[in-house]
């Protein structure tokens, strides 16, 4: 009996030290980093990962959002270093910010390798989606789901733009990614990189002509206020967004605690998914028909005049593959083909 108790009782003890140990680890707050803030869906993805974490784990996780990078001083390329050094617990990144550091997430901005919704999702839903994860593992943040900034479309404040020519010699602003400027530049453009807080007062004083984003930014951001009055849709490259924590701060979770952040990820990602496409994706244009309420004219490219800009991009493309990885574009290739 003696002894029976003694088990007992130490059993009970490394109970007590295991919770004091747990209880010791989780912090009181959780740092999480975006972009776009909560008047975009990019910004309310992450408000609501906060809140159906908060409610999946009983409130032992709380989550604070940051969004406009100010974790990094606004600057967005900056932001997978910081998770990885601590600075940021958790995100909702981009492709895009994160490509300099991670070369596998330029695939998604290859000029015209997605041609619509179905080609995205057939990448970030199949077995390339699956060996982007793999590649954010081995750089020390674990990858939970994916949600959505949408496919960028090109604006500017001079004229519509319906072919390369059109493009010679303006200013865009472009995020910080050599892609990107080569993209313009083989467009006959003057590429311009800085972060978003940045480009709408560059917008408004005519310092540059103009911008591409997706079409829920352009109506978010007041774009048509600050001169951009002239909008291509082209779906040129899309930006999907990846929901992160750092591994470091994953491996402090107990596991039941780990999967509920995960499947509020899940959750997350898909509502953002559908809330970025509303009004946008398929039949449904209401986004588009509030952006030409608002004065604004709307050039939709032809077959043919997409094609020009194909044709003028593609050395781009083929350089840019090598870099990512042949085989990883080969595979994108071929699902989007299956689609």
């Amino acid at each position: 009996m003696l002894r029976r108790t003694f088990a007992l009782s130490a059993a009970a003890l490394a109970l007590c030290a295991s919770g004091w140990v747990q209880a010791q680890t989780y912090r009181a707050e959780y740092r999480l980093s975006t972009t776009l803030g909560t008047a975009f869906p990019w910004g309310q993805a992450g408000e609501r990962w906060s809140e159906l974490v908060k409610e999946k784990t009983q409130g032992r996780i709380n989550i604070k959002l940051y969004s406009g990078n100010s974790l990094v001083g606004g600057e967005q390329t900056r932001e997978f270093t910081a998770i990885r050094q601590g600075v940021i617990d958790m995100s909702i990144g981009s492709t895009i910010n994160w490509s300099p550091q991670v070369k596998e997430l330029n695939l998604f901005s290859l000029p015209f390798l997605m041609p619509d919704y179905k080609a995205m999702d057939a990448l970030t839903q199949g077995e390339v989606g699956k060996d982007i994860f793999a590649a954010l593992e081995k750089r020390d943040v674990v990858p939970l789901a994916w949600g959505e900034n949408g496919f960028r479309e090109m604006s500017n404040s001079k004229r519509p733009i319906a072919s390369p020519a059109d493009m010679k010699g303006m200013k865009f602003r472009v995020v910080g990614s050599p892609l990107y400027n080569e993209t313009f530049s083989a467009l006959g453009a003057n590429p311009t990189q800085m972060s978003w807080a940045d480009a709408q007062p560059a917008l408004a004083s005519g310092a540059v002509d103009g911008q591409e984003n997706p079409l829920s930014v352009f109506v978010a951001a007041k774009l048509p206020t600050v001169g951009q009055k002239y909008l291509t849709l082209w779906h040129y490259v899309a930006d999907p967004l990846i929901f992160v924590v750092s591994k470091q701060v994953w491996n402090s979770w107990s596991a039941a605690d780990r999967e509920a952040v995960r499947q509020a990820a899940i959750q997350a990602g898909r509502e953002n998914i559908d809330k970025a496409r509303k009004g946008i994706a398929g039949s449904d244009n209401a986004v588009l028909k509030q952006i030409e309420a608002s004065g604004v004219t709307v050039t939709h490219l032809t077959p043919e005049q997409r094609k020009a800009f194909v044709q003028a991009t593609r050395p781009v493309y083929d350089k840019w593959s090598k870099s990512i990885g042949a085989d990883l574009v080969k595979k994108a290739e071929d699902a989007i083909a299956k689609r």
